[in-house]
């Protein structure tokens, strides 16, 4: 037992530093750690728990740096997306999609690296609002990967490094309540989950504070690092996908 306190307490670390520098990511990074030696039933609701408290210290650390417009949008076109996540989810061959969604990923991140990206926006597009919101409630819905389109929007609007890390929690903050919500309905919310989370805690709070440090150092180029992360991303749903078929 004392080996899987000090392994979630790692891995929780190491997932909130991810998501506290880029702003997302963080359940790529937890959900298949913890489900090496954790059920699943109690790694999602574990993770989902974390993603709150990431959210809400960001969002009270750096709430003058939302763009709370953008944010609101984007939640509500991610709404409308998620059912149709949800049904590919269901109803789709789960090998081709993650096949597919990871080349998409890779392929965009690619050619915003090293080609020449000439759309930008001077303020809030309700169509491209509606586009990465849309498409990020799909790819969450689906699996839960809603960060690829709300990197688009964020390199759009030539948002900093601090602007996309905190507009994006407080996308992720409702949503990721929304979640836990359903779980406890559900049953999910354990004392194991529960115990997991309390262990957890003094891993998550100084990554948190780590990773805005490491945020606000990133001066210039900061989409060239996240992009680089989508690659990672995108990968890790390719060799998944084979991993599990």
């Amino acid at each position: 037992m004392e080996f899987i306190y000090i392994y979630v307490f790692v891995v929780s670390f190491m997932a909130t530093l991810v998501r506290s520098t880029f702003g997302f990511g963080e359940s790529l990074v937890a959900v298949p750690l913890f489900i090496l030696f954790i059920p699943l039933n109690i790694a999602v609701p574990l993770s989902v728990l974390i993603s709150i408290l990431v959210a809400l210290v960001v969002v009270v650390q750096d709430h003058r740096q939302i763009h709370f417009n953008s944010a609101k949008w984007l939640i509500f076109f991610a709404v409308l997306g998620i059912p149709i996540g949800l049904v590919i989810l269901i109803y789709c061959n789960e090998f081709w999609v993650k096949i597919a969604l990871g080349l998409l990923i890779i392929t965009h991140a690619l050619y915003s690296i090293f080609g020449k990206n000439t759309q930008h926006l001077k303020t809030d597009s309700k169509l491209w609002l509606f586009i990465c919101g849309f498409l990020s409630g799909v790819f969450g819905g689906a699996y839960g990967v809603n960060g690829p389109p709300l990197v688009v929007y964020g390199n759009m609007m030539n948002w900093s490094a601090k602007q996309f890390r905190a507009t994006l929690q407080a996308y992720f903050l409702p949503a990721s309540f929304i979640g836990a919500v359903g779980y406890f309905a559900n049953g999910l919310i354990t004392i194991q989950v529960l115990k997991y989370f309390v262990i957890s805690l003094p891993a998550v709070i100084p990554a948190i504070f780590f990773g805005r440090y490491l945020n606000h150092t990133i001066k210039e180029d900061f989409f060239s690092y996240v992009y680089f992360a989508l690659i990672v991303i995108g990968v890790f749903l390719i060799v998944n996908s084979f991993m599990a078929s």
